[in-house]
């Protein structure tokens, strides 16, 4: 019987094997990350129906945020990915979820009710994406970064959904609110077939001490300003391209432009999985400090040139749009799949909610800033100044990588 100052190999639950349950686990992800961005596709309907300031549109994406990170500082405390069943866990957070976004087609399109409901649902998430995380990890054997990649893949599919769901013509907003919250309680079902893997590592004891690591220790805080700096520019571009495309769209004259920008901004976000899945299998076999670079660099030099185009043809637009859309996420796995390959074993749920939580509060900043700053410089410099932030995290990754203790990743690739 292992002592209560060392962490326990839990006795494996009952479920499906390897390769099920990492299919089980995907499409979970999916259907119950479609409740995420459920707003920011209804919008433009919404738009229709109310008027909306930019503050309001903003809330309606960072309030998921900011509720994201108020779960997560809790889960992180109490370590609830790590001390208990994550399946569980997800059920329940799937389920909450997709009864907070059901609520919403009785309620007006804006206001308090919303706002709150949303915060409600940004809470779940924090009970479903950094423990599907979790789940992944159980299962990895030397390949890790691929695992998570496929993961981070699904959860951008499952974020793209909602605008597949508003490109369709005359879909009104409480049909994306349904189908949203209907995903998410499938996933909750669905999770339970999942199995867990033989790496699940369960801590024996409550230890909020374990988030100190991430920024005590050098590896796992350079490898925390790295997903910081991915952070700052993802989730303020996904919430704001469809805004920019449909603006774009208009100035060159393209017919119907907005479900023209609600199909571009489905591909564009949704071709990110394939990015976050070759990543995964790039930096599984070439390093993650070299994959995190050369994607953030990338994803910069697309942040600080789509602005320029503006109602320039569709098909220009629509091309760094979608390079964007893959260069932004390829990277983000190779951050969770680091600190699990650098953190404490028994630590891994913690560190990972951790890490997510500090990300996503800064994009409350982001996602805030880009109205403002379009209004003052337009969108040049809106999305040029996306592009501080993967620019400073590619630093941030070269400098890990000169750590010895970069040895420790994908299998001593760095």
């Amino acid at each position: 019987m292992p002592s209560a100052s060392h962490p326990a190999q839990a006795a494996r639950p009952p479920g499906a094997g390897k390769a099920a349950s990492l299919v089980i686990l995907l499409f979970c992800q999916v259907c119950a990350m479609s409740v995420w961005f459920a707003s920011a596709a209804a919008v433009a309907t919404i738009k229709q129906t109310v008027t909306l300031t930019s503050w309001q549109e903003a809330l309606l994406t960072s309030s998921v945020q900011a509720g994201f990170v108020a779960g997560t500082i809790i889960s992180a405390l109490l370590g609830l990915a790590d001390r208990f069943d994550p399946r569980r866990l997800f059920m329940i957070s799937a389920w909450v979820a997709a009864g907070a976004t059901l609520l919403l087609v009785v309620c007006p399109p804006a206001g308090a009710p919303v706002y709150v409901l949303r915060f409600l649902t940004g809470m779940c998430m924090a009970g479903v994406y950094p423990v599907g995380m979790r789940l992944a990890a159980t299962w990895a054997n030397r390949d890790l970064g691929l695992l998570i990649g496929l993961l981070v893949g699904a959860l951008t599919l499952g974020s793209a959904s909602p605008h597949l769901l508003a490109a369709f013509g005359g879909m009104q907003w409480t049909s994306v609110y349904l189908a949203a919250g209907a995903l998410a309680a499938v996933a909750g079902l669905a999770i339970n077939a999942c199995g867990v893997g033989p790496a699940m590592t369960r801590a024996v004891r409550l230890n909020p001490a374990a988030v100190a690591q991430a920024w005590r220790q050098r590896p796992l805080r350079l490898a925390n300003l790295g997903y910081l700096g991915h952070m700052w520019e993802l989730y303020a571009m996904w919430a704001w391209l469809a805004v920019f495309l449909q603006f774009s769209f208009e100035a060159s004259g393209a017919a119907e432009p907005r479900l023209a920008a609600e199909r571009i901004t489905f591909i564009a976000i949704g071709a990110g999985a394939i990015g976050a899945w070759a990543g995964g299998w790039l930096a599984d076999r070439y390093g993650r400090t070299a994959v995190t670079t050369i994607a953030m660099l990338i994803s910069a030099s697309c942040a600080a040139t789509i602005g320029w185009t503006a109602g320039a043809p569709m098909a220009v637009v629509a091309t760094i749009a979608v390079v964007w859309g893959i260069s932004a996420i390829a990277d983000s796995a190779q951050f969770s799949a680091s600190i699990a390959e650098l953190g404490a074993p028994d630590s891994i749920g913690t560190l990972l909610t951790a890490q997510t939580c500090a990300g996503f509060l800064l994009t409350l900043v982001s996602i805030h800033l880009v109205p403002p700053v379009q209004a003052a410089l337009g969108w040049p410099g809106a999305f040029g100044m996306l592009a501080i932030g993967p620019a400073i995290g590619c630093v941030m990754m070269l400098r890990l990588r000169g750590d010895p203790a970069s040895l420790r990743m994908a299998n001593g690739r760095r």
